[in-house]
């Protein structure tokens, strides 16, 4: 068997789970692998679990397994509980926000793409003007989107209990705030080209 994949079996309640686990890139498997695993098999999300191995209570999730003494046919035993299906339900609302997020990131990344091709000199400088003025466009078209997600969000009305949710949605406000502050820096390095450009231009019509 490849030195990257390793077979454990999980007691859980009444049931025991075996489970083949691959590390990521060729790595070894680590602890983070065997968790989200758990999550897929039991339901109990990774902050809700205690995973133990030999009675002792294993935590570093990017720990390697090979690291804790985990090897080809151990046994281990988890302990938590699996979120309601309302919670569940909510969660669901929270990662389909989430992949409106990356999209938006994405042409965020794309418009920045363009912008330092532009300052490389790129483009002829009479078409730059009308080229900044279109990531312009985009940039604010992209600010919009995380406003509304932003508001998406703070709609969602999550009950003090469900933690896991709680979680998700205050890393989500967070990742949203930054990705809103790398809209001005864009929209600022615009104007600061433009500017550059019509300087340029005024110095040549004088």
């Amino acid at each position: 068997m490849a030195e990257n994949t390793v077979t454990v079996t999980v007691a859980y309640g009444a049931s025991k789970h075996s489970l083949t686990l691959t590390g990521q890139d060729g790595a070894e498997p680590c602890l983070k692998d065997l968790s989200e695993a758990l999550t897929e098999a039991t339901g109990v999300p990774s902050a809700s679990q205690k995973i133990i191995f030999k009675g002792k209570s294993l935590k570093e999730m990017e720990e390697s397994l090979s690291s804790f003494g985990i090897k080809q046919g151990s046994k281990l035993m988890m302990i938590g509980k699996r979120n309601s299906p309302e919670e569940e339900a909510e969660l669901k609302k929270l990662k389909d926000i989430e992949k409106s997020v990356e999209q938006t990131a994405k042409k965020l990344e794309k418009v920045d793409g363009e912008l330092t091709g532009l300052k490389n000199g790129f483009l002829a400088k009479d078409l730059q003007a009308e080229a900044l003025n279109k990531l312009d466009h985009k940039v604010k078209v992209a600010a919009e989107q995380f406003m509304k997600i932003l508001e998406q969000i703070d709609a969602l009305n999550v009950p003090e209990n469900f933690s896991d949710c709680r979680m998700k949605k205050k890393g989500l406000v967070k990742t949203v705030q930054g990705f809103l502050a790398q809209c001005d820096k864009i929209e600022a390095g615009i104007s600061d080209h433009l500017a550059k450009i019509q300087t340029k231009n005024l110095a040549l019509a004088e």
